[in-house]
């Protein structure tokens, strides 16, 4: 067997035709899901981006016991299970996460791994006195460093720095990416037993795209640049909400640009009849509805949470185009990538091989956990879904367990590890103890960060949506015997996936 699993991030799943989008032409994610099984109730599990992956290599939740942080030494990571197996894994990607300390165990777990630099804040090129006065007047003010462009930890300087060097279409990240997937093609597609996992940072902000994409979304907009909105309440007026929103369809639509170009690519090799092609997220993104724009900092909307899935296996090219309707997350793909190649998956994975599911739609779960550490836990059953928080946000006790203490751009400080224990095993750590460690808090004593709701507490209320009747979910609503039955579930969840006693007792459960 031969794998291509292509991980965009941040690809709204309403946005794409495929899913009933109509403002951004996505022809080719279009023409492959008539090739594939189309999933429409998938959802993720951890957030946001790097929870999202662990969630992905391991099969299992760790939101509910860490933050923002790499592979653990007790994880067993679906490229490394299958490099024992006897297959090469091939990772190309230009997610600069995976080269800061709080994602720096991903990438060698595959046999080998290519780096596309310039991402965001990827700290790639180097310029000691930028044209700060001409950036000053070229980018809206959302987008200037925080402190003031001598700040340089915002990183928002570090990404006009990257952006001056992308002049030609092939100088962006997508590009290149693809380029570098192409190339692993050219030099293995006749050999077998392989996973190339091409990973694109697009369609994330920031929305930054050549002319070309952008020009079929005008919007009447005349002030500076403005295609990166911060993680906050929409403040904007309606043709910067446009402009913003005309950004973001022209990198969705470069990203279907260059994925068409792989489907040409299997179509010109002839690649269909024995290679699988899998494509996925890690979730989606606030585009101002609900009044908010990002993720992180509100609650897990599906604009968010419910994100696409499709899935070509050429066993079951005879179902290409159908869908279905099974309840399926995040942590189902490191099953079903394992058994694409014949390999069982560890007895600490919770999630499910789909692949039963492309030959027949049959349920292999009853609801889905997702959520963020020290946020919100929420569920679904497909029908509902149900943000739980803790009565008081600002008062909760939280401990990161884990034997890896980096936050998503620095190492633990030794002030939190001094209120560290030491922690039982688990059943999924293979027999080792765990640090527990305090999670970080602001003068205020407050849990902050990633340990909190993206560091505020707005809309952190429990809530309750009827999907059938309110599928933009804009009615709350409570019904106690309806709750009951999700908290139900929600415990029991939580049981599975061994959660730490404060876990409950946050949200007012039973352990």
């Amino acid at each position: 067997m031969r794998t291509i699993f292509v991980l965009f991030d941040s690809l709204v799943r309403n946005a794409l035709e495929c899913y009933g989008g109509t403002a951004v032409a996505t022809p080719h994610f279009k023409r492959f899901a008539q090739r594939c099984v189309t999933f429409d109730n998938h959802y993720t599990g951890s957030l946001p981006c790097m929870p999202a992956r662990r969630d992905l290599h391991t099969g299992r939740l760790n939101f509910l016991h860490r933050s923002w942080g790499p592979l653990e030494p007790f994880d067993q990571s679906f490229a490394q299970a299958l490099q024992a197996a006897g297959a090469y894994t091939h990772l190309v990607s230009d997610h600069y996460h995976y080269w800061e300390d709080g994602g720096s165990t991903y990438h060698n777990r595959y046999s080998s791994w290519e780096f596309i630099r310039g991402q965001e804040w990827d700290k790639w090129k180097a310029l000691v006195q930028p044209p700060v006065e001409r950036w000053r007047a070229m980018y809206h003010p959302m987008q200037h460093p925080a402190g003031g462009f001598a700040d340089r930890a915002d990183g928002r300087l570090q990404a006009m720095v990257n952006r001056s060097f992308m002049q030609a279409e092939e100088d962006y990240c997508c590009p290149r990416t693809f380029a570098a997937g192409f190339e692993f093609l050219d030099h293995n597609r006749d050999t077998d037993h392989w996973l190339l996992h091409l990973e694109c940072f697009d369609p994330h902000e920031p929305f930054h795209a050549p002319a070309r994409f952008r020009e079929p979304y005008p919007t009447g907009y005349t002030g500076p640049l403005l295609d990166w909105p911060r993680y906050q309440r929409n403040q904007e007026s309606s043709q910067e909400v446009a402009e913003l929103r005309a950004n973001y369809a022209a990198l969705l639509a470069m990203c279907d640009h260059y994925f068409g170009r792989l489907l040409d690519y299997l179509d010109r090799h002839d690649m269909w009849r024995d290679t699988a092609v899998v494509l996925s997220t890690d979730h989606g993104f606030l585009l101002a509805e609900h009044d908010w724009w990002g993720k992180n900092r509100m609650p897990f909307f599906n604009e968010i949470a419910h994100i696409p899935l499709l899935i070509h296996h050429p066993a079951f090219a005879h179902c290409a185009g159908q869908r279905r309707q099974a309840l399926t997350q995040t942590t189902d793909l490191m099953p079903t990538l394992l058994a694409m190649h014949g390999v069982a998956a560890p007895a600490s994975v919770e999630g499910h091989d789909l692949l039963p599911l492309l030959e027949q739609d049959t349920p292999v779960r009853e609801a889905a956990l997702y959520g963020m550490f020290g946020a919100g836990t929420n569920i679904t059953d497909g029908r509902y879904t149900y943000f739980r928080y803790p009565e008081d946000m600002t008062r909760q006790m939280l401990y990161e367990y884990t034997l890896m203490p980096m936050h998503l751009k620095n190492l633990f400080h030794v002030d939190e590890l001094r209120g560290a224990q030491l922690s039982g095993a688990l059943g999924f750590t293979q027999g080792v103890p765990l640090l527990k460690v305090p999670a970080r808090r602001n003068a205020k004593g407050q849990p902050t960060g990633h340990q909190g709701q993206g560091g505020g507490y707005e809309d952190t209320t429990t809530v309750l949506f009827d999907l059938h009747a309110d599928p933009e979910q804009l009615k709350p609503f409570r019904d106690e015997r309806i709750e009951a039955r999700l908290l139900d579930q929600m415990a029991a969840l939580m049981r599975a996936n061994e959660a730490p006693p404060e876990a409950f007792t946050r949200l007012g459960l039973a352990p």
